[in-house]
């Protein structure tokens, strides 16, 4: 009875449990039919948002080469450490191991986390070395991640560090010609898409949206052995003469191209944490100098371009000294009667002065501008100076008559050294360039060639018998000049404070190098241009002619020379 009685009980709870489910399941199915028809647009962009990234893909850096193609920068791979904040922090243990393995404080990377913590990603560690990299990876910690990238490296470190300069951590152009040609080197970065897990891992590659473009080289007309021997013998003279600082150029003055340009002190680019702000300039096309006597054969070249004087004309500098405007314009001696040749041989203020006020300042301030005083070389260089060059409506007497021996106006060693290079290259200008000349750039007549070629004996006579014995380059003629200017401060001219230069260039038969060396406020004792400046021009002209198996000019009756014929003539 009681079975009959229970029977009804339990098939009316059946039935509600039966309809419940039922309708459990229909809302299901329509929950299921709204997601999948009126949702699924907003529910794949939240999958996107939450596994679909897009990453950049980064772009290799061109790199930099010498003139035969040597390696000067380079971009080489490395990884940087990242984490996810939220994932790392929550597990135990994670600060500490990862700050032993990076050899850093735990409380520092600790700190540096809880900052960031909302953050998805944040930099510990940048351009490490790959298998660094790995071994940090090899840790497993929840939110760990790397990053490939790219970290510049310089083979010839402080050897071509101005002329170079460097790059940031994110290998972009800060200085030098890496800032200069920053966007033909830095490529185009890419991008792909990937899927994420939730602890932000890339499980997998869903292929590129634009494939990385790699940066282009920049070939340079530099000769890295040049340039290690412009740095080596530049570096010698600035620490045994005490001096506060250097530079020297050099350049080939049938095509312009510079074969190399250094400046000391100098800096490592490789250790980006040790580099001065004070090191980074390139003394070279930024420091402005008077340059002092080694203005004086412009002077003279002027002077026989007007027909005004012949190489036998004869100046009368006695007693060794004479006043313009009340101001006394001295030689270190008497050297009475001198032909122009001799001026230039003892560097005759007087003498220089007496010619150039023989001429119009019109002229000579107008011929000075053609060798290039007073503008930039246009090389091209970040923050490179022009100089100063007053207007001759500007001169008084006095200056007219000074900047015969390079006072009054300012210049760059890479201006001088253009300069000089037109007498060298029989009296046509060429710009200079910090690339290989594939056809000869066209050339700006200054003076005719027969000028050229009377000063150019005149300035071997310099190196000859004159101030610039120093400069002497054995088997070759040399041809050149010697400066030695006081510095300008507070009040006028110091009294101990100079700049010793020197400007020339060889074979003086077939000009291949022109070089100017200027140091920097020499302390040791000698100061003067022939004795400071002269002896690195020598050592660097003798290693570099060899290099170059350039012939000998001046070798004895009978004395021969071996040599390669293809480099003796190489154009570029």
């Amino acid at each position: 009875m009681n079975k009959r009685l229970g029977n009804p009980g339990w098939s009316w709870r059946s039935r509600v449990v039966g309809g419940f489910l039922c309708l459990l399941g229909l809302a299901l199915v329509v929950r299921a039919v709204h997601l999948q028809v009126f949702d699924k647009g907003f529910l794949h962009g939240q999958a996107q948002d939450r596994h679909l990234r897009v990453l950049e893909t980064p772009a290799h850096r061109g790199m930099i080469l010498d003139r035969h193609g040597e390696t000067l920068a380079a971009s080489t791979p490395v990884d940087s450490i990242w984490v996810n904040p939220a994932p790392f922090l929550a597990q135990q243990g994670s600060v500490e191991r990862l700050a032993a393995a990076l050899r850093i404080p735990p409380s520092r990377l600790r700190e540096k986390l809880k900052v960031r913590e909302g953050r998805e990603f944040v930099y510990v560690q940048r351009h490490l070395p790959p298998h660094e990299a790995k071994q940090i990876l090899a840790l497993k910690l929840p939110g760990l991640y790397a990053q490939r990238e790219y970290r510049r490296y310089y083979p010839t470190s402080e050897i071509s560090a101005q002329l170079l300069g460097f790059t940031n951590i994110d290998d972009r152009g800060l200085e030098g010609l890496e800032l200069s040609y920053d966007s033909w080197m830095a490529g185009q970065p890419g991008s792909r898409r990937v899927l994420i897990d939730a602890g932000k891992k890339v499980i997998d590659e869903l292929g590129a949206i634009r494939e990385a473009r790699p940066g282009r080289d920049l070939q340079l007309s530099i000769d890295r052995r040049i340039q290690y021997l412009a740095y080596r013998e530049l570096k010698a003279a600035v620490v045994a003469n005490q001096a506060k600082a250097g530079t020297m150029v050099v350049l080939d003055p049938r095509t312009g191209e510079i074969l190399a340009m250094v400046s000391q002190p100098g800096f490592n680019p490789n250790n980006r944490e040790g580099i001065s702000p004070g090191l980074t300039r390139n003394r070279a096309v930024i420091d402005l100098f008077e340059p002092g006597s080694t203005l004086k054969p412009f002077v003279v070249a002027t002077a026989l371009e007007q027909g005004l004087f012949k190489p036998t004309s004869v100046i009368d500098t006695n007693p060794g000294w004479f006043t313009v405007q009340g101001n006394p314009i001295r030689d270190l001696h008497n050297y009475g009667v001198l032909d122009l040749g001799g001026i230039l041989a003892k560097s005759s203020n007087v003498g220089a002065s007496r010619i150039a006020l023989a001429m119009p300042a019109e002229r000579l301030w107008s011929v000075l501008r053609d060798y290039g005083f007073g503008e930039m070389t246009a090389s091209g260089f970040p923050g490179e100076r022009g100089g100063t060059l007053r207007h001759f409506q500007d001169w008084r007497p006095i200056d007219h008559a000074t900047v015969a021996y390079g006072y009054g106006l300012s210049t760059t060693a890479l201006q001088l050294a253009s300069a000089y290079a037109v007498i060298a290259n029989g009296g046509e200008r060429r710009p200079v360039s910090f690339f290989r000349a594939k056809q000869l750039p066209p050339a700006h007549r200054v003076i005719r060639p027969t000028t050229a070629a009377e000063v150019s004996q005149m300035l071997e006579r310099v190196v000859r018998e004159g101030t610039a014995t120093a400069a002497a380059v054995p088997g070759y003629r040399v041809a050149g000049k010697t400066g030695t200017a006081r510095k300008s401060g507070v009040g006028g001219y110091a009294e101990r404070r100079y700049q010793a230069v020197f400007a020339g260039y060889v074979p003086a038969s077939r000009p291949r190098l022109v070089a100017v060396v200027v140091i920097d406020e020499p302390s040791a004792g000698a100061y003067y241009g022939g004795a400071v400046a002269a002896p690195v021009f020598s050592r660097v002209m003798a290693g570099a002619l060899r290099l170059m198996e350039i012939p000998p000019d001046d070798l004895p009756e009978g004395a021969g020379f071996v040599h390669s014929a293809g480099d003796a003539e190489e154009l570029g």
